[in-house]
């Protein structure tokens, strides 16, 4: 047996070990890696739970349906508004907590009724040095993450994610689309549609991993630095192409893509739990 075969062993039996689980599943590679141990673990004993909300992008949640459809999950969606939770539109530094404090409460009160023991999403061992106010949350709810207490990181998850089969093993890592939006300024279902038809839209000129971040009338482009050349041949396409989806200006961002950008404005003092 190989080194990824004896992880994905270990991480199966682990998770074996919490007698029942509900797995929160949004189509990204993490939670669909625990999402397979759990079915592995429990059959289709393991209720991987998908929350439909305004802020999943429309590919994702037709992922969720796919991957559930094709490996077998026992699989259901959970719909609410998440801009009806208290604070959430507010879009404070701290906004993931109170996302993450209401899909929990769902999961738990759906844990409740099925009889579950125990919630699992997929942070993962790289999670940890990132800024992650959701982590608050699932700390207070119990939710307990194999990946992360396994020491598995985000290389080994995309290797395990292959071995699984999964369709997604090299997707490029997608959060919800609020994060496109600077915090302090107010979220609304029409920026959120904005940022997903525009993000769709470079998706299929054949862009992977990228962001629209949303600035009023402009839309910066995040694109890795190797596909400036290729964007700029594609200027017009990538200008028609945001601008369809609403937005007056179209910026490329000349640092390039990397995650978590928003966050880079904010200071320690701005970091609350709650």
């Amino acid at each position: 047996m190989n080194h990824l075969e004896t992880t994905r062993k270990q991480l199966e039996e682990y998770i074996t070990g919490f007698r029942s689980v509900i797995v929160g599943f949004s189509a990204g590679v993490d939670s669909s890696v625990v999402a397979m141990a759990a079915r592995s673990a429990f059959g289709k004993n393991a209720l991987v739970v998908t929350a439909n909300t305004e802020t999943i992008t429309s590919e994702d949640l037709l992922l969720a349906r796919s991957i559930a459809d094709e490996f077998d999950l026992h699989f259901e969606e959970i719909t609410y508004s998440e801009l009806e939770i208290d604070h959430y539109a507010e879009n404070p530094a701290n906004r993931c907590f109170y996302c993450k404090d209401a899909l929990y409460k769902r999961l738990a009160e759906l844990a409740y009724k099925r009889n579950i023991a125990v919630l699992l999403d997929g942070t993962n061992a790289d999670d940890k040095d990132d800024y992650r106010p959701g982590r608050q949350a699932a700390l207070e709810h119990g939710v307990r993450s194999p990946l992360l207490e396994l020491g598995i990181g985000k290389d080994t998850v995309r290797a395990l994610a292959k071995l699984y089969g999964l369709p997604n093993h090299d997707k490029p890592s997608a959060p919800c689309l609020s994060s496109r939006v600077p915090y302090r300024t107010e979220i609304t279902q029409e920026i959120l549609r904005q940022i997903d038809d525009a993000e769709r839209n470079l998706r299929l000129l054949g862009f992977g991993e990228l962001r629209v971040r949303h600035h009023g009338e402009v839309a910066r482009v995040e694109l890795p630095r190797e596909n400036f050349d290729r964007a700029l041949a594609l200027a017009d396409e990538i200008d028609q192409a945001v601008r369809s989806a609403g937005y007056s200006y179209v910026a490329l961002d000349l640092r390039g893509f990397r995650s978590g950008s928003l966050n880079e404005r904010l200071t320690q003092i701005e970091f609350p739990m709650k």
